[in-house]
């Protein structure tokens, strides 16, 4: 179903010909959808924490909006080049650990936002989701950018207008022509990746089990969305108190390290 698979001429030098293309304009899928998480934030912002925080960028961008931030990633690089990049940042604290070791230590209720970019689909879809609203405070917020395996027509018909429209949005990203090369950068560790294995359908199914309520989405250029509020308590939560007061962070799980800055 996936044409990227496909054996056939036309379509593997159609392949080539757009991988020219956008290995020209380069630009990242993940970061195209930070405006929509900063368009979903939740009203109560005292704890946000970035599941999967790769090199930090969405973290520095949730610290104007929260009284602190928690980035957590499970690869050495990643969360050394986050500290790097944040640490003149008193608001936002990157820790390297699993999201298994996060989610068993962490304290009930803690966080009023929790995000996955690209992360959902290294992970077990269903473990995760059922650990959501513990970690979550009553009327918290999760939002996911995730990815799925192409398994129906609606999903590769939106997967063909994807990759006939990269291109055009990469000229509009990153007009100037890029130096190819398949060279990292000196000093930059390799983000992690996997293709995905599991399906929207799938993952719809997931969020329905044990979100009740979440709103899943097909997007364009080869990631989904999905948002789920957890419901308010019976009582309201405490005041976060007078403004100048210290808030509250996290509480960070025994398991989790803070990394060293990258060279």
């Amino acid at each position: 179903m996936d044409v990227r698979d496909s054996t056939n001429p036309v379509l593997a030098r159609g392949r080539r010909c757009l991988a020219r293309a956008n290995a020209r304009h380069p630009w990242s899928h993940n970061e195209h959808f930070h405006g929509w998480i900063l368009r979903n934030l939740p009203a109560r912002r005292r704890a946000a924490v970035d599941i999967g925080c790769g090199t930090g960028v969405l973290a520095g961008k949730l610290a104007p909006h929260f009284a602190h931030v928690t980035g957590i990633d499970a690869d050495a690089g990643m969360a050394g080049v986050a500290t790097a990049r944040l640490t003149h940042d008193r608001r936002v604290t990157i820790r390297r650990c699993s999201f298994d070791d996060f989610a068993t230590t962490a304290s009930d209720g803690d966080a009023d936002l929790i995000t996955m970019v690209a992360v959902l689909h290294h992970l077990d879809l269903d473990d995760t989701l059922a650990r959501i609203p513990r970690l979550l405070a009553p009327g918290g917020r999760l939002l996911v950018v995730g990815l799925a395996r192409v398994s129906s027509l609606p999903d590769l018909a939106v997967d063909l207008i994807s990759a006939a429209a990269n291109p055009v949005m990469g000229l509009i990203k990153h007009p100037r022509p890029a130096r190819l090369t398949n060279v990292p950068a000196a000093g930059q560790p390799v983000m992690p990746v996997r293709d995905p294995a599991i399906t929207l359908k799938q993952i719809t199914a997931a969020a329905r089990a044990r979100l009740p309520g979440a709103t899943v989405r097909r997007r364009l250029f080869f990631r989904y969305t999905l948002r789920w509020d957890k419901p308010l308590a019976t009582a309201p939560p405490p005041a976060s108190g007078p403004p100048g007061h210290a808030q509250p962070e996290v509480d960070v799980p025994s398991g989790c390290q803070q990394p060293d800055s990258a060279a």
